[in-house]
């Protein structure tokens, strides 16, 4: 690995331990490297959608994206537990019953597992109509709307105009992060709202979070603690969260 390779690849570390990085304080960082050489970096990462570039700076991916990672990596990473959530999971599906089922890897792993039965299934994650598209017994429908590259599904303003036409029985939804202070949170605010206009929209509105994702915080809130009524989670999450469920009447599996 070259020197210039080797830079490029401490300004991604950089950029994603930090979210956002001003273009003063990386040049403090490499003060052996010129401000035109850095910024042909900042170019270059961001033409490879490892970091985005901005005005003044650069922020991470997963802040701009809100999905944690692109979805093939966000796929790989802990399998195990998203394995162990989707099998939980699936057991609180109910025939003949509305659900709405978010987009993302763990939502994928749900799909994957969803029963041959009668069911009006509406998802935002092209991935896990893929999954559902083998199954002859469920009503599958996508959402018109734009396409994010990143966490292969669709979102926008026409999405949460014919989501909230439709009453679902449950809502299954994913999350990128969870702090107290801030409830439930994403990092793309389109996808904040419309993850809000599922919730509105359900009798029970389900949870699918790993432990990994506590404790972090997120740009864009989606709900508090208060407004779910399932957590379905790895078995690891911690005595004084799971104490804090227990305290809003969240049931956790």
């Amino acid at each position: 690995m070259d020197s210039m390779e080797i830079r490029r690849k401490q300004i991604v570390e950089l950029v994603n331990q930090k979210e956002y990085v001003r273009f003063l304080e990386m040049k403090e960082h490499f003060p052996n490297v010129s401000e035109m050489t850095l910024r042909t970096d900042l170019k270059a990462l961001d033409e490879e959608k490892k970091i985005v570039r901005i005005h003044g700076g650069a922020k991470s991916v997963q802040l701009v994206i809100g999905t944690d990672d692109y979805f093939n990596r966000r796929a790989v990473r802990n399998l195990q537990g998203k394995e162990e959530i989707a099998k939980k999971a699936v057991k609180l599906i109910r025939p003949d019953t509305a659900v709405f089922l978010d987009s993302g890897s763990t939502a994928t792993s749900l799909a994957h597992l969803f029963p041959n039965q009668s069911n009006l299934i509406y998802t935002t994650g092209l991935s896990c109509a893929t999954e559902l598209a083998d199954l002859s017994e469920p009503s599958v429908q996508i959402p018109g709307g734009r396409l994010n590259r990143y966490s292969i599904s669709v979102y926008g303003t026409s999405v949460v105009q014919e989501l909230s036409r439709v009453n679902f029985h449950q809502t299954f939804l994913g999350v990128t992060n969870y702090m107290a202070q801030t409830g439930f949170t994403c990092g793309n605010s389109e996808e904040a709202i419309l993850k809000r206009t599922a919730i509105s929209q359900a009798e029970q509105v389900v949870v699918l979070m790993d432990s990994q994702k506590l404790g972090v915080k997120g740009t864009y809130s989606i709900c508090s603690l208060e407004e779910i009524d399932i957590l379905v989670s790895d078995g690891n999450l911690p005595e004084d969260f799971l104490a804090d469920c227990k305290s809003h009447n969240v049931k956790v599996l």
